[in-house]
């Protein structure tokens, strides 16, 4: 009778060694890392049936618990690192904006710096026209003024050789003129 309650019981322990090892099959695989595998010790035999039913139970519930803290702590570690990811984006994102504007605001300051040259030369370039323009009138009053003063040297002279009678010694350059 003995025998037949250890057969009763060795077919309700095979169960429960398929069901520890479904649920090792039916968790996933971390990603990205090495998968650990759990070695179970050797099992004590029982001296009773119920006794090895029981320690089945205990050994299968603290794998469990073991089980269950290490995905919490993956999961844990994970998310830490996740975060720590995520920090160090947002450290990078908001330097990359602060050069951009930085970069963005010496350019706008070389643009004006370059647009008061730019004005400050076409200011020196219309003063430049306006004193070339004054010298021109300048050079224009000052022919002006030397055309006449050669008409008035030219009318004293001919009044002068009309008074006393004589030919002019230059007559269109053909030097003396010789009356004939």
């Amino acid at each position: 009778m003995a025998e037949e309650a250890r057969n009763a019981d060795t077919p309700a322990e095979e169960p429960a060694k398929d069901d520890v090892a479904e649920e090792k099959a039916a968790m996933p695989a971390p990603e990205e890392s090495k998968a650990l595998v759990v070695v179970e010790g050797d099992e004590k035999p029982a001296a009773t049936d119920g006794s090895r039913d029981r320690d089945a139970f205990l050994t299968r519930v603290a794998t469990d618990k073991t089980t269950s803290l290490i995905r919490a702590w993956e999961e844990s570690e994970k998310a830490k690192a996740d975060n720590r990811a995520a920090r160090r984006l947002a450290n990078v994102t908001s330097w990359e904006n602060s050069k951009v504007a930085q970069m963005e605001a010496e350019l706008k300051k070389i643009h004006e710096q370059l647009e008061m040259k730019k004005a400050a030369q076409a200011e020196k370039l219309r003063n430049s026209a306006a004193a070339a323009r004054r010298a021109a009138e300048e050079k224009r009053a000052a022919a002006v003024a030397m055309r006449g003063e050669e008409v008035i040297r030219a009318e004293e002279a001919a009044a002068r050789y009309r008074a006393t009678g004589q030919a002019p010694a230059k007559l269109f350059g053909l030097g003396r003129f010789r009356r004939g």
